[in-house]
């Protein structure tokens, strides 16, 4: 049965990567002993199919490049997925060492706003809340969205 439990893991990492703790995870729901999982995961890790640190580089390039997120996010998307914090550091730190974090603030600024002006405090602690959400650090967030209330705001057209 422990064959079975390792076909169903490269099942399912046809389909994605996952991580350790993903896998063991959705063996465990299919109904595998912790036995078979473990050997497994020890035989996927041996053959190179399953790598934490491969998924959470993985993560980090989709979360920055689809979603545009900040790197605080996307750090806790990669834990999310039960990879540890050093392999998260690491990815996250990998992945943004290239990033102009200022222009990914201001387009996730101007992709929320567009053109419009920030009306009101309401409006302005919305789009904060937002930000931070996304993974940017709350002092520069703050910074750019006061910049840009002073800012006036340019027409496309």
């Amino acid at each position: 049965m422990a064959e079975n439990a390792y076909v169903t893991a490269l099942t399912l990492l046809a389909r994605r990567e996952l991580s350790e703790a993903q896998v063991r995870q959705r063996l465990s729901r299919r109904g595998f002993t912790p036995d078979e999982v473990d050997d497994a995961v020890t035989r996927l890790r041996q053959d190179g199919s399953l790598d934490d640190a491969r998924v959470a580089a993985a993560i980090a390039r989709s979360q920055l490049s689809l979603k545009k997120r900040g790197a605080r996010r996307v750090r806790r998307e990669i834990e999310a997925a039960g990879i540890t914090s050093v392999l998260a550091d690491r990815a996250v730190a990998e992945v943004y060492a290239e990033v102009d974090g200022e222009a990914l603030l201001t387009a996730a600024i101007d992709r929320k706003l567009g053109t419009r002006r920030l009306e009101d405090d309401r409006d302005m602690a919305r789009l904060y809340r937002y930000l931070v959400g996304q993974g940017f650090d709350a002092d520069r967030a703050m910074a750019a969205l006061r910049a840009r209330r002073l800012k006036p705001v340019q027409s496309t057209r």
